[in-house]
């Protein structure tokens, strides 16, 4: 009897990995499916890049380039102004993100770690903040920044940008700071230490990551806004990155596909790089706050 054990668990040995492995096919193609959603349009741009004028209107889409060059690069960026573009785009974005780190983390500490009456009421109305459609105030803002005189410069939408971007902003950083012991707190301030010194000293170093975490996703968000930049923007050397590839037309005001794609594919791959080399700290940013203790 128990020479012929092992002949008949053999067979049921062997459909076992069977069983799993078909249970697993429909996760496998869920996988691919995403994979091939959201790999081949950016192989297709990427692609698109080197292609010629006459190989976009008499080619196959999912035709290669026929030469491998940088033409249309060089295009885009002497013929098309994409430097001037990116030069735009870096001074609305980067003072405006500053602004809302500092504000935002501030208003944060005042909020969730200082003990006042009425702070319940500040955050939510600064909550209440995130769900006011940005289309509902654009009118508004820009009628006013008429008045002052300052549609022809950069400021409005650096000014819109802090402040857009402060709701969200203040709301996860205070999160973050939900998780940090009190004690922290009782023992800095039975050491002599004031606000000021518990804020940038200990509340800060505390919760850098978030705020890293924080930045780049207001940095993503700021850095492909059309909208906003779309109505503010009154002056084509004032475009910024996504509205002036909106407006890429070559000769006759006909699209120029080429440098438009090499555009496209600046912007695209070069945030996608900035974002798989800072992957880490953002996972370390996104979990440090996940459990108090």
């Amino acid at each position: 009897m128990s020479a012929t054990q092992p002949n008949l668990s053999a067979p049921q040995r062997s459909r076992k990995p069977l069983s799993v492995m078909l249970r697993r096919i429909p996760g496998w193609v869920g996988v691919a499916l995403i994979l091939l959603t959201v790999i081949y349009p950016m192989f297709w741009i990427l692609m698109g890049s080197f292609k010629t004028q006459p190989e976009f209107l008499s080619e196959p889409f999912w035709a290669l380039p026929q030469q491998w060059n940088l033409d249309n690069y060089v295009s885009a960026f002497v013929e098309g102004g994409l430097g001037t573009y990116i030069k735009n785009s870096v001074l609305a974005v980067f003072p405006s993100l500053g602004l809302i780190l500092l504000f935002g983390t501030a208003a944060a500490y005042a909020l969730q770690i200082l003990v006042w009456k009425g702070r319940s009421l500040i955050l939510v109305l600064f909550l209440a903040g995130i769900m006011i459609p940005t289309q509902m105030i654009l009118l508004p803002l820009f009628t006013v920044y008429f008045n002052v005189g300052i549609t022809s410069t950069i400021w409005p939408l650096i000014i819109t940008y802090t402040a857009i971007g402060m709701p969200l902003t203040v709301f996860m950083i205070a999160t973050f700071m939900r998780a940090i012991p009190s004690e922290v707190f009782e023992a800095a301030t039975l050491d002599g230490a004031n606000v000021y010194r518990i804020f940038w000293n200990i509340t800060v170093p505390l919760v850098k990551n978030a705020i890293f975490t924080v930045a780049l996703v207001q940095f993503f968000f700021l850095w492909n806004d059309l909208l906003i930049a779309l109505t503010f923007v009154t002056k084509a050397d004032l475009r910024t990155i996504q509205v002036g590839l909106l407006n890429f037309t070559g000769q006759y005001g006909a699209v120029d596909y080429g440098p438009l794609f090499a555009g496209i594919s600046v912007t695209v791959f070069g945030t996608l790089a900035l974002y798989i080399f800072l992957n880490k700290k953002v996972m370390a940013g996104m979990t440090s706050g996940a459990v108090k203790g």
